[in-house]
This record gives C-alpha cells, sequence and structure tokens, in this order.
C-alpha cells in the first residue's frame, strides 16, 4: 500500500460496453493527446483508465493522460483527477484480457487485511502495444484506493 497525491489529468469520459473499450481507448488517447498539445501542455506520464465503479458488461470509464495542471475543455476533452489517498498498487505483466487475475489478486489481498476498496480505479499503461506487441511483455499498473 502507498500514499498516492492527486493527480490532475487530461481525459475523455464516456460510459463504453466491455467490449468497446480498445476503440474507445484508441480514440480517447488520441484525442486527450492531441488537446493537450493543443493547449501548451504536456502528458507527465504515460496513458491513463479511471473506472468508475467495476465493469460489468458496460463501464463508466475515464482514458487520458496525467497533465501537469488543468485543461480547458475541448471537443469531448475534459480536466479530470486521479485520487489522492491510501492506494493498493499492483504491476500486470501480460495481456489486457488477462488483468482479471491481477484484479483478484488485488482484491484477495485487500480482504486479508480487512481493507475496503473505493469504487474508482485506475490503470496506467507502462507498455505501448504499437511498439511492443508481444502481450506477454506488457506492463500496466493498477491502483485502486481504499477507504
Amino acid at each position: 500500500m502507498t500514499e498516492h497525491l492527486e493527480q490532475a489529468t487530461a481525459v475523455v469520459r464516456e460510459d463504453v460496453s466491455v467490449d468497446e473499450l480498445p476503440e474507445f481507448f484508441g480514440r480517447a488517447l488520441h484525442r486527450a493527446m492531441a488537446a493537450v498539445q493543443a493547449q501548451g501542455h504536456h502528458p507527465t506520464g504515460p496513458p491513463i483508465a479511471l473506472y468508475h465503479g467495476k465493469p460489468h458488461g458496460s463501464v463508466d470509464v475515464e482514458a487520458g493522460f496525467p497533465v501537469e495542471a488543468p485543461i480547458t475543455p475541448s471537443e469531448g476533452v475534459t480536466p479530470g483527477r486521479l485520487p489522492g489517498g491510501r492506494v493498493v498498487e499492483a504491476t500486470h505483466v501480460g495481456s489486457y484480457d488477462e488483468m482479471a487475475r491481477t484484479y483478484d489478486a488485488v482484491v484477495a489481498w485487500m480482504a486479508e487485511r480487512r481493507l475496503t476498496p473505493a469504487e474508482e480505479m485506475w490503470e496506467v499503461y507502462l507498455t505501448d502495444p504499437v511498439t511492443q506487441p508481444d502481450p506477454a511483455t506488457w506492463r500496466t499498473q493498477i491502483f485502486w484506493p481504499v477507504a
């Protein structure tokens, strides 16, 4: 468990079906990067996705980039934030399709310690699938705040 400082983000937020997440991420990340650059900002880290609740068929999700300061809303890209406070952090190595096993391990770890998971959780995509096409090498950080 670590302490996380609140972080400003530039994101696209939508309610999408789980099957449509790859298309959403591609579109959202492209739009967020364009808005950040058009406003003279730069991402302060790799792409992120913030989930508002656990995915069940569909999910309320934000995708974009951390930034040094809030952006001005532009063409569907809005300022957002990654919450501050205590978080459980885990690194998933492998395909996105296999992330459920890492989430299950995080949930089990929290349960053993009687920690209450927050409704929101986020992922940080450390590997770019375009430049690293082997899914076995992909690395994704998972952050799940606790109450």
